[in-house]
């Protein structure tokens, strides 16, 4: 895993959960990779793990069966999708949105290029 130095790795690891719930590869209920799995995983020290796994239990995304693993939670997949949304909300369309003024960039524009960017997604899936 390619880490960005401007963020905590702990938070990079998990936007990885948040990823992997997301797209439905770890779902509601099921046991996902240990500590020590996501840490050989993702090339990192085990307690770096242990602290995004403490993150995301805090965030009752994920929760710990004592002697069998931990698992995301009954509600972990709108937990995620609520967390992300916010984040998307709240941080990135701002800057996108100043970005676009700086630019002059019309929001028909923006459209545009999000609806090209659907139609390349399905000529991928097909």
């Amino acid at each position: 895993m390619d880490f960005d130095n401007s963020r905590p790795i702990y938070l990079q690891i998990v936007d990885f959960f948040y990823e992997n719930i997301l797209i439905r590869r770890w779902k509601e209920e099921e046991r996902i990779p240990s500590v020590r799995e996501i840490a050989m995983m993702v090339e990192v020290n085990p307690n770096t793990a242990i602290r995004a796994f403490t993150y995301l239990q805090e965030q009752e995304v994920i929760y710990n069966k004592r002697g069998i693993g931990y698992f995301v939670s009954e509600n972990g997949y709108d937990k995620v999708l609520t967390i992300k949304k916010n984040e998307f909300m709240e941080v990135i369309i701002p800057d996108v949105f100043k970005k676009m003024g700086l630019l002059d960039i019309k929001f028909e524009e923006l459209e545009s290029a999000f609806n090209n960017y659907l139609k390349n997604l399905d000529h991928e899936k097909k």
